[in-house]
């Protein structure tokens, strides 16, 4: 039995892959990816990134704050687990592929949802510079997408998941009260 797929769903791990793989990529090659660095070019768009968000900036490198590269470290499984999930769900037509990419999305989900958290429990220490137009144009929308879609696929996901061992637990049940008549 194939698994559900939702287009939206596979758009979103595919499309996102490459996004992930150039923003880990930004966070890891930090110094040389940043303004004056030999790579820069390749990541030219964070140079505005890298002044509103200090933790992708010039102060968490100083302060050899480890919480970049950890997330970025932790993007990268997120993307394998969402390419597995591509390659489970289209290619071998794996009927478990769902637990996959709902795995992947609650991944995604709680640690952006962290990224959040560590922003309002140190009083917005590496954004609260920004007025609130910068914030909402280039903090809050774009990292607000790594939120709100990934809780629509953990939705999806796990309503199929929930409904497929509905299904097997009412056929175990057909079965187990068949042999005890």
């Amino acid at each position: 039995m194939a698994p559900n797929t939702y287009t939206w769903v596979s758009a979103w791990f595919l499309l996102s892959a490459p996004v992930i793989i150039w923003d880990a990529s930004y966070c890891l090659m930090r110094p040389r990816s940043m303004i004056g660095g030999d790579l820069h070019w390749i990541w030219k768009p964070y140079g505005k990134y890298q002044e509103v968000d200090d933790i992708y900036g010039v102060k968490a490198l100083i302060e050899n704050n480890g919480f970049t590269n950890a997330q970025a470290f932790l993007n990268l499984i997120e993307t394998a687990l969402n390419l597995f999930y591509l390659y489970l769900a289209h290619v071998a037509e794996y009927p478990s592929a769902s637990v996959v990419g709902f795995a992947s999305a609650v991944m995604t989900l709680s640690k952006t949802v962290l990224y959040w958290l560590q922003e309002y429990y140190c009083n917005l220490c590496d954004i609260g510079h920004n007025d609130l137009k910068t914030l909402v144009v280039y903090w809050i929308i774009p990292n607000g997408l790594w939120i709100v879609i990934p809780t629509l696929i953990v939705y999806k996901l796990g309503k199929d998941i929930t409904s497929s061992i509905d299904v097997a637990a009412r056929e175990s049940e057909k079965k187990a009260s068949g042999k005890s008549q």
